[in-house]
């Protein structure tokens, strides 16, 4: 902690203030922590402590070093009920979930609550199995089934969720082949998704254009070893 404290800066807080962050963090720029990720990567017991900590910066941090195959259903289940903000709830928590044999059912889960943050995990967790898991091992009905819930729900969702199930429909017409076609038929379904992203320039991707660059002309991308960035 006090390694992250020392490379947290004001203007870096003030960015993620905009983008949602909550106290407590440091404001710790992404790779000015993977020197301190690569000394702790697989410290498992360390990572458990991070998260709990509550945390912003630790909380990512977590995400990078811990191994989500040693976690506990609950553990996972505590991360995702305690992300602070979308810095956890859309990348730490579904990288360690995606990598445990429960993660499917997790994020089936997760993507009810009413708790805006636990859904964004679930949805991301889908996002990740699709880009990482062979399409073999994969209930890719089950999937087909949740592209059409994306447009029956989509519009009546929380700003974070409908982003992140605008990234569900991308990773799915990339990474998973048999649900190509269907999921640029959703995109269009879609049309323009709107997300207020606040006093931020970011944007919400147009699903159709991004999955047609993402496979770089070939009818799927090939899987991904890890979402981790």
């Amino acid at each position: 902690m006090a390694a992250l404290e020392a490379k947290g800066s004001e203007t870096i807080k003030r960015i993620l203030l905009k983008h949602g962050a909550k106290e407590p963090f440091f404001g710790v720029r992404i790779g000015d922590m993977k020197p301190i990720a690569k000394k702790l990567k697989g410290q498992q017991a360390l990572a458990l402590e991070l998260y709990a900590t509550g945390n912003g910066d630790a909380q990512y941090l977590a995400g990078v070093i811990a191994d989500g195959r040693q976690m506990t259903a609950r553990q996972l289940q505590s991360w995702a009920n305690t992300a602070t903000w979308s810095m956890a709830s859309m990348t730490a928590v579904p990288w360690v979930a995606s990598e445990h044999p429960e993660g499917f059912g997790l994020a089936t889960k997760w993507i009810d609550s009413r708790k805006e943050e636990v859904a964004r995990s679930g949805w991301n967790t889908l996002s990740a199995l699709a880009a990482t898991i062979p399409d073999a091992d994969l209930p890719i009905a089950r999937f087909g089934q949740l592209l059409d819930r994306v447009v029956r729900d989509l519009p009546k969702a929380p700003d974070g969720v409908r982003y992140a199930m605008n990234n569900f429909v991308i990773s799915v017409g990339t990474y998973i082949a048999p649900l190509g076609a269907k999921a640029i038929t959703t995109a269009r379904k879609l049309g323009k998704v709107v997300v207020d992203m606040g006093e931020t320039e970011c944007k919400v991707p147009d699903a159709e254009s991004y999955i047609v660059k993402s496979r770089r002309g070939a009818s799927v991308a090939p899987k991904r070893k890890t979402v981790r960035c």
